[in-house]
Formats: structure tokens, sequence, C-alpha cells
């Protein structure tokens, strides 16, 4: 991620390889603190995984977390933009983009709280 005069310019690269480009207009236009922190104050997900040292899965959750502490510094809403591209191992391009509805960046002071497992993968039912 880099600031590129009045652009925000975000790259994904899979080695050396682009997969995904965006771009989003540099604190093009500020917003309401107030939606921003709400939204923030709602649960976070993601999908924990750690393989075993013969690259068998070990650990596959379902992860909850939130964040906490959070100072908000500033919050802007802006055009935007997403490309995906072609790559074997990272096929994101199969997610085709049709239209950018929306953008914002902020900065902001934050912790990570801790997670709380949802639903276990590897769990024998």
């Amino acid at each position: 991620m880099s600031h590129e005069n009045e652009t925000l310019v975000c790259t994904l690269h899979y080695g050396p390889v682009l997969c995904v480009s965006a771009t989003m207009g540099y604190k093009h236009r500020e917003i309401d603190h107030a939606p921003l922190l709400k939204s923030l104050a709602k649960p976070n997900f993601m999908i924990k995984i750690i393989p075993h040292v013969d690259c068998t899965p070990r650990i596959c959750e379902l992860v909850r977390y939130y964040v906490k502490d959070v100072t908000l510094k500033g919050a802007w809403a802006g055009p935007a933009a997403l490309q995906l591209f072609d790559h074997a191992l990272c096929d994101v391009n199969r997610l085709p983009v049709r239209e950018v509805l929306s953008a914002t960046h902020f900065v902001t002071d934050l912790t990570l709280g801790l997670g709380e497992v949802v639903f276990d993968y590897l769990a024998k039912a």
C-alpha cells in the first residue's frame, strides 16, 4: 500500500506476479465518524489455518474478534477502482468485479482484541 500524490495504491503480488491492483482517491471527501465507529464496533472474522509439519491441516477455525481502544484520527470516502488478474495459483480473477459501490479509508489507533473460535472445521461431529 502506498500514497502516490492524490491516490492510494494497493497491490497484491504472488511472488513477483501482480494479482490485484486497487486505487482510491486519497482524502477525497471527509466522512462522518459516527457510522464508521459503529461499524468498527461490530465483530470481524477470519479463517485461522495452521498446518502440521507434513502440511496436513492441524488447525482450521473460524475466529471472531473485535477491535478495542479505537481512536479515529480521520476518515474519507472517494472514487475507487479494482482490477483482478489471472494467475494459476492465486485465482482471485474468478471473482468478477462488476461495480465498485463505495470506498473509504481511515487513520486510527486501535487494539485487536483476543479472538474466540466460532467453528472448528476439523472437530469430529
